[in-house]
């Protein structure tokens, strides 16, 4: 063996216990999950090194505690791997490689930046975590009927419009977001391009919400999209998503949308 390779080895090795010993600290200690406060904002005053670490991170932008987001909860990740030794180098290396098939095809995106001390601290939070499924239960999507230009009737699980019959806080904003950064590839106005496809055509076939999250997160590098985890929130993609429905179904046309001043 080389002197290279030693000292990989012994690197390598150095890393796992580490995790193994986070991970021994965060089971042991209590951990807290910050829901939310009274506003239904992040409290993170009281969350664990792990914690501030993963909200500081992108973590958030793909994954949610107790709900699928683009990846599987937290909670669902610390039921699977709990109680196995080797999960603990496991998901810190996907962690860092990124990569996809553990829990589906939407690849992980890679974070080589964090170090070890960092991913232990993350890691050991998840696996600390309860591992139960959610105990509420989902309300029923909304749904909001609108007229088309053809005569026939559209139902979007948002509102377009709001009770003045402008358009949305939430759909102007999509446009904003998407005019200042998306229109490069996907043309202004969502109107398509040479470079990247019309989103509009691949919403009228039948792109979900959440493929639509799933890809603007995690991007497409086979196509040249970059990833968008840790710039968008999941809220501005869900804005994005808004707007451009609107414009898949000829209700929000080419221009600044027409959103009530000061509202």
């Amino acid at each position: 063996m080389s002197w290279a390779e030693a000292e990989a080895v012994r690197s390598l090795r150095n890393w796992v216990s580490a995790l193994a010993a986070a991970f021994a600290v965060g089971v042991a200690c209590p951990t807290s999950s910050v829901r939310a406060d009274s506003k239904g904002e992040p409290d993170t005053q009281h969350a664990s090194p792990g914690e501030q670490l993963a909200r500081g991170s992108d973590c958030f932008s793909c994954h949610t505690l107790d709900h699928t987001l683009v990846g599987p909860p937290f909670d669902a990740i610390a039921q699977r791997y709990r109680g196995q030794p080797e999960a603990i180098a496991r998901l810190a290396a996907k962690i860092k490689s990124g990569g996809s098939g553990d829990w589906g095809a939407v690849a992980m995106t890679p974070h080589p930046d964090l170090d070890d001390r960092k991913l232990a601290e993350i890691v050991a939070w998840v696996l600390s975590l309860q591992g139960q499924p959610a105990t509420h239960q989902a309300a029923a999507p909304p749904s909001f009927t609108y007229k088309l230009k053809d005569g026939s009737n559209a139902t979007l699980d948002f509102p377009l419009r709001d009770q003045t019959g402008h358009v949305s806080a939430a759909v102007f904003s999509g446009w904003e977001q998407f005019n200042s950064y998306c229109f490069r590839c996907h043309g202004e106005d969502a109107t398509g391009s040479a470079y990247a496809p019309d989103l509009r055509s691949s919403l009228r076939g039948g792109m979900t919400r959440h493929q639509f999250t799933a890809t603007t997160m995690a991007g497409r590098p086979d196509k040249g999209m970059p990833k968008w985890a840790g710039f968008f929130t999941p809220q501005e993609v869900d804005q994005i998503y808004d707007y451009v429905k609107g414009r898949s179904i000829g209700l929000v046309p080419v221009g600044r949308p027409d959103a009530r001043e000061n509202g």
